[in-house]
Order: structure tokens, then sequence, then C-alpha cells
């Protein structure tokens, strides 16, 4: 049994590096067109892969040569038998977190005012209808002793299951003169709150008996008429 285990963690490693080898390679290949979110989907008859982009065409080229390109190069150093490469159209680049770390990583490579741009696509993203959004810079922005700066507006999730379910992350690298620069960017598109349905609670009949009791006066005067009637 412990062999199984052993042996399922492997292969469930073997193939979440796979992945992220084929996703390195995918944004290596198109690293001219903004590649946003890839996702891979894994079938018994074909291996489908998704691109979202704001710009499809230079990822498809003319009559869809880089396409078939692509396709050829994943047969051979992925041996993937049957690939097919489906690009999308991103409808909003604003609120696509990787989108932005790109756009602004080669903003900063061209000499752009990091606060400007901090400040910038930080009122962008909110103007778009996001909940919350936060951009950090690190690395060595305007010297050579490396820092951090960090731009936040609206509410975001920071830790738990609403954090990992609501909040999209982008990350990206800027390689000015200076030195590199890592740019994170997280969005809150939507909140999703946990609603629990609580039964109400049921009232209890409270049962009371009334007890009559005698005065303490009562009691001494029949006392007392005790003796009196014996000594007669």
């Amino acid at each position: 049994m412990r062999d199984e285990n052993i042996m399922k963690e492997r292969l469930f490693i073997q193939k979440s590096k796979e992945h992220v080898k084929l996703e390195e390679f995918i944004r290596k290949q198109f690293a001219q067109a903004k590649c946003g979110s890839i996702e891979v989907q894994y079938t018994p008859v074909v291996t489908r892969i998704i691109l979202h982009t704001t710009t499809p065409g230079l990822i498809i080229g003319s009559g869809g040569e880089r396409i078939k390109e692509t396709v050829e190069m994943l047969k051979k150093e992925f041996v993937i038998e049957n690939p097919q490469i489906d690009v999308q159209r991103i409808d909003n680049p604003d609120l696509d977190p990787k989108i932005v770390a790109q756009t602004l990583a080669s903003s900063i490579e061209s000499g752009v005012n990091f606060k400007k741009l901090g400040n910038y696509y930080l009122q962008r993203i909110m103007d778009a209808g996001a909940i919350g959004c936060e951009i950090v810079l690190s690395g060595k922005i305007s010297g050579q002793r490396g820092r951090r700066e960090r731009f936040i507006a609206g509410y975001l999730k920071k830790c738990g299951e609403p954090a990992k379910r609501d909040v999209d992350k982008g990350f990206a690298v800027a390689n000015p003169k200076l030195g590199n620069i890592g740019i994170t960017v997280k969005i809150m598109r939507r909140r999703s709150e946990l609603t629990l349905a609580v039964k109400p609670i049921e009232k209890i009949e409270e049962k009371t008996e009334t007890v009559e009791v005698k005065p303490a006066e009562t009691n001494a005067k029949a006392s007392v008429a005790e003796p009196a009637a014996a000594e007669e």
C-alpha cells in the first residue's frame, strides 16, 4: 500500500513537471505575443492547448504557419501524438493579471517611471470592474539597492479559501539596466461568500406549576391553639 502511494506521488510530480515545461516552452515560443493563462486538456484522443491572448494574429501567423511549426515541435520534444492549439482572444486585458504584469515589465524596460506606471495601471484595473487589486515591484527599482514598492486599491483577500478561489495572480520579470525587477499582480474580480443554512432554534415551552404556600402566621396560630384545647 505504501509503495502504491509513492508511485502515485511520483507520477503526479512527473506530470506536474511536464505541464510546467510545456507552459514555459509555449511562452518562449510566443514571447512577442502577450499570453495570459494557458490551459492544457489531456484526452485519450487529443491534447488540447488553449491560449488566451490579446494578439491572436501574432500566435497564428499568416495562414497558420506558426501554429503548424509549434505543433511539430511539440510532437518531437514532448512526444505528444496529436496536439491541438486553440487561440482565444481576451476581451478585457485589464482584468488579466498576467497581461498586466507583462505590460508593466515592457514599460519599465523602456524607462517609464515605476510610480506613474503603478498608479496608472491600478486605476485602470479598478475602472475595468475589479473589486480589488495589488501591484508589487521588487528589485533594483531606482538604485543599486534592491527594495520593494506596493500599490493597492479596493478590497483584496489575502488568505484562506476565498483568496485561492477569487484572486487571480500574475508574475513577470523586467530586465532594465540596473537589474531584474519582479512584478506581481493580484486582481480580485469576484467575491463569493459562503452562505450557511442555519435552522431556527425551536422554542421550548416552559411548564410552570403553581404551588400554594401557607403563610407562617397561620401555622403559628394553629400551633398555639392546639395546647389551649388540650388544657380545657
